[in-house]
């Protein structure tokens, strides 16, 4: 995972300095170091993580989703940030059937750097006062599963870019036909090519960039084996390995993390299973027709599509794996010195007098000087939404410490002993169904989110998705419960909402069927229900402002306010056979607020927001429009500990 055991190894000391806004000043009488006090530059944007290297201090700003990196001044350490940009990974290639298993892994999202030291290091980065644009580009979306007269290539991952600088999305992986489709795309990282006819595999590096973004992806076999993806390090692995790329290591967090990982190609001779480059290439098993996707916020390649027994997959062949999304971080130094921390992992930053630990991905928090109490805010993975139905519920909120937010459960502060590992895991968010002609169209549920402890654990429950347009179906028509629960699809108004978990979120809304205007019911959010259709608005999320200012987590609510999370998405807009139906709001009226997936919209907004624990928009009823055949995914969850420096 892009943050999986970051960690942050400042002094407890650090209680010593203090924040303004984002700026830190060091004080000589407490460190020792010159009599005037220094500071770092003043930013803005992305989640905040300082941490020491040596004896210097550094802020990274850690964007997984699009925004901006905000400078309102220069400090006393220079101009230059460093950077890391990743794009998207493109998804892997499906196949024809039975004797065509044999398919190309998705390539890993371009990588381009300048942290110095790194091989592919570029030239310094100097700044200036102003904002500078941040881009996140999106994995490749994942083949259908599915019967087909001839196999599909992935498709390819989005740009992520930071000001001038753009890494190129990775290249789909060859589906297993002979022809152009049976060649991987070429991409920031190349896709794997399928074993018909030892398809090739696509050109890494392009369009070319110094020092080079990515690396080709691998030729199939002619026979029974499809390349693996190109990694950021390496080139997708020939036969008979079928293996993604390596990603390349770096440490601009805080540890070395490998990000950029090629897809597995998939392998129909024994073992069968492919393994993704390392840096959140995905996986692939043959046998059982089951390719992962890339991870998230890794620019990671999807995996092949497999084309096992048409016991294990009826029609000939499986989906493929999506692409990962990709990541932009920025850092720069704000101060020196030397100490350890009362506790390690996930991304730290400090505010108030508070210590806060943010996990965007799985990974462990480590007690060092104990025992510490505080705050810990857990939210689940939001659901996807439904095909032309009801929007995804958000995932389950809690809350434990003080002040209590209104509308969620909660609970004394949570005490985490000395030397103690506590297991985190991060629940992602639900991803979006095949396509209309598939079922289920009922969005899937995200995943919950979990702090395993022995007075625990403390689960948020994962969001609810969406209810789908299918005939006649009131089970599918219904949202599924969740943390949040999902709004009921569009389709003549049939089906119920999702019901929430008390405590931790609301139910779905209920949807409108006219024959002028069908509108699913927007996704239960954690500060309310989604509302009936029309509007079918998703329902709002619950606002953290203290968290929201000292970590960079959360998203805009109401008035423009800051750190909200678990808004609902919004359900499928109304207007069945009109041109330009109306778009519904994700996690409350006039929104996107909380993280809530709008309808009806670009990609990117339609899903829920990475780390919101949002739920995924819909669209609308209108077959052949711009808005058919999309839906938003659920967003994924987050847990942030804050603690007394």
């Amino acid at each position: 995972m892009a943050f999986k055991n970051i960690k942050g190894n400042v002094r407890n000391s650090l209680l010593d300095y203090f924040v303004s806004g984002k700026a830190v000043q060091y004080h000589s009488n407490q460190f020792g170091v010159a009599s005037n006090p220094r500071s770092g530059l003043t930013a803005t944007g992305g989640v905040i993580s300082d941490y020491t290297d040596g004896s210097t201090v550094y802020r990274a700003h850690i964007f997984t989703s699009s925004g901006d990196f905000s400078v309102s001044a220069l400090g006393d350490y220079g101009s230059n940030v460093e950077y890391l940009v990743v794009a998207g990974g493109g998804s892997g290639g499906t196949g024809t059937g039975m004797g065509f298993g044999d398919n190309g892994g998705g390539g890993a999202g371009g990588f381009r750097t300048n942290v110095s030291g790194h091989p592919l290091a570029g030239p310094s980065f100097p700044i200036s006062v102003g904002p500078y644009t941040v881009t996140i580009g999106a994995g490749g979306g994942p083949i259908p599963a599915g019967p087909s007269t001839g196999g599909s290539r992935g498709n390819a991952g989005s740009n992520s870019s930071f000001s001038s600088i753009t890494s190129s999305g990775g290249g789909g992986g060859g589906g297993g036909t002979p022809g152009t489709g049976g060649v991987g795309q070429s991409g920031g990282s190349g896709g794997g090519g399928c074993a018909v006819s030892s398809a090739a595999g696509g050109s890494g590096n392009t369009p070319p960039a110094s020092p080079s973004q990515g690396n080709n992806g691998s030729p199939g076999n002619g026979g029974s084996i499809g390349g693996g993806g190109g990694g950021a390090g390496t080139a997708g692995g020939p036969s008979p390995v079928a293996t993604g790329g390596t990603g390349s290591p770096i440490s601009i967090t805080g540890i070395t993390t490998h990000y950029a990982g090629g897809g597995a190609g998939s392998n129909a001779s024994s073992p069968y299973i492919s393994t993704g480059g390392l840096g959140g290439g995905g996986p692939t098993n043959w046998n059982t027709n089951v390719a992962t996707d890339g991870e998230y916020s890794t620019g990671g390649g999807g995996g092949a599509g497999g084309n096992g027994p048409p016991s294990a997959a009826p029609g000939g062949y499986g989906k493929s794996g999506a692409g990962g999304s990709g990541i932009v971080v920025v850092r720069y130094q704000i101060g020196q010195l030397t100490a350890t921390a009362k506790a390690t992992g996930g991304a730290i930053s400090y505010y108030g007098g508070k210590t806060y630990h943010t996990f965007t991905s799985s990974g462990t928090f480590q007690v060092t000087n104990g025992p510490i109490s505080g705050e810990t805010l857990i939210v689940a993975g939001g659901g996807g939404a439904g095909y032309y139905g009801g929007g995804g519920g958000a995932g389950g909120l809690l809350w434990y410490g003080s002040p209590t937010p209104t509308k969620t459960a909660n609970g004394a502060a949570i005490t985490y002993n000395n030397s103690t590992a506590y297991p985190i895991s991060v629940g992602g968010g639900g991803g979006s169904v095949g396509s209309y002609s598939a079922d289920p169209k009922r969005g899937n549920s995200g995943t919950a989110t979990v702090v395993t402890h022995p007075s625990g654990p403390y689960s948020a429950t994962e969001g609810g998705g969406g209810g789908g347009n299918s005939p006649a179906d009131n089970t599918i028509h219904s949202g599924r419960p969740g943390g949040s629960g999902g709004g009921a699809s569009n389709q003549n108004a049939s089906g119920s909402p999702g019901p929430g978990v008390p405590g931790q979120g609301f139910a779905g809304g209920t949807a409108s069927g006219s024959a002028s205007g069908n509108t699913g019911g927007g996704g239960g959010g954690a500060g309310g229900a989604g509302s009936n259709g029309p509007p079918g608005n998703g329902g709002i999320g619950l606002q953290f402002s203290t968290i929201g200012t000292a970590t960079g987590a959360g998203f805009p609510g109401p008035g423009g306010g800051i750190g909200w999370f678990a808004g609902g998405g919004g359900g499928g807009g109304s207007g069945y056979g009109e041109s330009t139906p109306s778009a519904t709001k994700g996690g409350g009226s006039g929104g996107p607020y909380a993280g809530g997936g709008d309808s009806n919209a670009p990609v990117d907004t339609m899903n829920g927001r990475e780390n919101s624990g949002g739920g995924g928009g819909s669209s609308t009823s209108y077959p052949g429009s711009a808005w058919d055949n999309k839906v938003g995914k659920g967003g994924s969850g987050i847990v942030i500990n804050a603690y007394p420096s």
